[in-house]
Formats: structure tokens, sequence, C-alpha cells
């Protein structure tokens, strides 16, 4: 397998080297624009023992898809490296964290999308999700000799991937009997994991399901091991933590980031590279939708919807400056946009601006706020960060 491996990496360089930051790496000998995202392993690592500790015995799978959340791959692998297993969308991820030296499991979420894929498996030695008849299929199809371990997925409610209830004994009656698969794991995802109702809806489809199955449970995500992880059934085997591990609250605004005992996993900062006075009645931006209350300081940011500032935020959207809390005026440009500095006086061209994370001072603006202001979702704010911001790796 090693020497597969090696052959199979250099020929997927170029694809593997995409991963290595997920952005562009800042670039010490200039700095055309002051933004830049820092990216906090130090805090990938605590949030991981947090998930952990609420996850009581149950080994963790860390979510790593999508660039990891923006984050970038190998800056996730050195914040989550001790985790159980990494859980990732295709089959380029899997091949960056083996490259990385990764011997550990590594889980395909959406499991395999053709035949060739299977093979692919076989070389990287991936487990990977069964969650429709065709993957079944495709697996019997398979020549190998080294049988694969798989996850059977339910559909108990989500109604995205998943086999019904109904169909679930049968397809896994399938998989057992094929030579092609070794070890068969049990599977669901909650579509209601914030809810105590709806979680014990789906956990007794499931368990009413495939009670006297053998093979090991996952079934919670970020939400389901933080607010359920006292039971035992949620927790089960294996859980799936993704937003909770870069520092966002899953259910958040019932339960901010630091109630969960999160931290940041990525900041984004700037500068103020202009300060305007403005008179009673001045307008700013596109469109003049914010016109001045008062005579007040604006300050102008190098930070925009090209590089992944939300576009839609709208005038309120909470930002510091120096630290200090501040609100967003006026329509956010391509590269710019604009903040009140009437809480911050002192405010002038060059000042720190945090867009979202930890400040320099130590005061932290939740992602979670930033979008919530623009009417999205954490999520969304990490994976949308934009190539051309610089990163910087903080330890």
């Amino acid at each position: 397998m090693s020497e597969c491996f090696t052959v199979a990496a250099l020929r997927l360089w170029p694809v593997i080297s995409r991963h290595l930051q997920g952005t562009r790496a800042c670039d010490n000998r200039f700095m055309p624009r002051p933004i830049r995202a820092l990216m906090h392993t130090q805090a990938m690592r605590h949030n991981l023992a947090q998930v952990r500790q609420a996850a009581s015995d149950a080994r963790v799978w860390a979510v790593v898809k999508a660039r990891a959340y923006g984050h970038g791959l190998v800056n996730a692998f050195h914040g989550f490296r001790a985790a159980d297993g990494f859980a990732v969308l295709d089959l380029e991820e899997a091949q960056t964290l083996r490259s990385l030296d990764w011997r550990g499991p590594i889980l395909l979420l959406e499991g395999v999308f053709e035949q060739r894929d299977l093979e692919w498996c076989s070389r990287l030695d991936l487990w990977h999700v069964v969650h429709t008849e065709s993957q079944i299929d495709m697996l019997s199809r398979h020549k190998t000799q080294v049988p694969q371990r798989v996850f059977l997925k339910m559909n108990t409610g989500m109604n995205r991937l998943g086999l019904a209830p109904e169909r679930f004994r049968s397809a896994w009656a399938r998989l057992n009997a094929l030579p092609q698969v070794d070890e068969i794991s049990l599977m669901t995802h909650f579509a209601h994991a914030d809810d105590q109702v709806g979680v014990e809806a789906a956990l007794q489809v499931f368990e009413a399901t495939c009670h006297d199955l053998p093979g090991e449970r996952s079934l919670a995500n970020s939400a389901a091991v933080l607010r359920h992880g006292q039971q035992p059934a949620v927790v089960a085997d294996w859980v799936r933590p993704g937003i909770a591990l870069y520092g966002s609250s899953p259910d958040h605004p019932e339960h901010h980031a630091a109630h969960w005992g999160l931290r940041p996993a990525m900041s984004l900062r700037s500068q103020l590279i202009a300060v305007q006075h403005l008179k009673t009645g001045d307008e700013v931006g596109y469109g003049g939708l914010f016109k001045a209350p008062h005579d007040m300081r604006l300050g102008v940011v190098a930070c925009g919807y090209a590089d992944g500032y939300p576009r839609h935020a709208p005038s309120g959207t909470p930002v510091l400056v120096n630290g200090v809390r501040c609100h967003s005026v006026g329509r956010v440009s391509m590269d710019m946009l604009c903040v009140d500095l009437t809480p911050v006086p002192a405010a002038q061209v060059g000042s720190e601006v945090t867009l979202w994370g930890l400040a320099t001072s130590g005061e932290v603006l939740c992602i979670d706020q930033v979008a919530a202001a623009a009417g999205t979702v954490g999520y969304e704010l990490m994976c949308a960060l934009a190539p051309r911001v610089p990163v910087q790796v903080d330890e």
C-alpha cells in the first residue's frame, strides 16, 4: 500500500497543495492590504478537548470538510490531530490527510460517488458511508482482497441522505453478505439536534429499527454532543462534531460559544485605512442608505465582500475597533466597509479592526453575532473566506 500511496501522492500533489492553507499564506515581504485571517490551532485543540469532555467515552471524528470550514485542511490537521479520526467529504481531502502521514481512520461522509472511488478507498484505507442502494451495488462489483469498513446510514427525519427505516435492515443484510465488506457501523443524523423532543423521536426510530444489529453507532453532531452528551444513546460510539471545533455555537442565539467553553479558531482582522468627518445628514456608501444622525467620525476598513465578508450585512453589524465594540454603517462594498467610531474616539488610520474572532487586546467578537446580524450562520462566514485573504497561523 505504501508504494501505491507514494505514487498517488505525487500524481495528486497539485491538488493536495491547494488544501495546504485553503487560502493565501501571509508573505512577510509585502502586504498590499492590511487584512488577514489568523487560524488559532491552540483554540482548535481546546475546542476538541471541550467536545471530548462532553462526549464522555465516545470516540471523536473531527469533521474537516469544506477546507476545514474555511480554516485550511493542514491547519485543522495540526489542531485536531488528537482526534480519533477525520471525517471528510471527498477523496482529495482524504488524500491530503494521508500525505500528512495520518494513519488513523478517515471517513467519507457522503460515501463514494462512482465505482472507481472504491479503488481509492482501498488504496487509502478509507471508511465510507453507505446511504443508498446504488452504493451497495457498486460494492458488490468492487474487486478487492481487503474488505472495507462501512457506515450504513439511516434517514430518521432529515430527509437528505440515508435509507428509510423500512429498507434499512434489508440493506444491512445485503452488505453483511458481501465479501467486499468488513465491519458495518450504523449511523444517522439528527434533524433537530438542539431539541430534546426531536432527538428522542429520531432515537426511537433508530433504536426500533436496529436495536439487535451488531456494529458501532454514530449519531451526534456538535449540537447533539454539547446539549445531550449526558445521554449514552446519543453519543454512542462515535460523535461527529463540526462547527463546535471551530469555536462557533451550534445553537446560537440560545447559547453563545462562551457558554460551551469554545474559543474562536479563526479571527478576521484588518485596519482603518481612512477616517471621515461627517455632518448631520451626510450619506454613507452606495445608495446612501445610511444618513448621519449627528456629526460623527467614520472609519473606513480594508475589508469587503470580495474578502468573504457578507455583502448583505446591514448597518449595526458588530465590529471591534481597537478592541472596542462599534457597528457598521452603510452598504458593504467589494473592498471596504464603514464603521461608526463614536465609541472609540482615539481610533485613527492604522487602528486594528476585528471583523470576527479574537482582537489583539483579548476581546472576542463571536462570529455567530456577526452572522446573525447578516441573517446567516457562522458556518457560511467561515467557509466564505476568500482566497485573496492572507492567512497567518497563530499557535
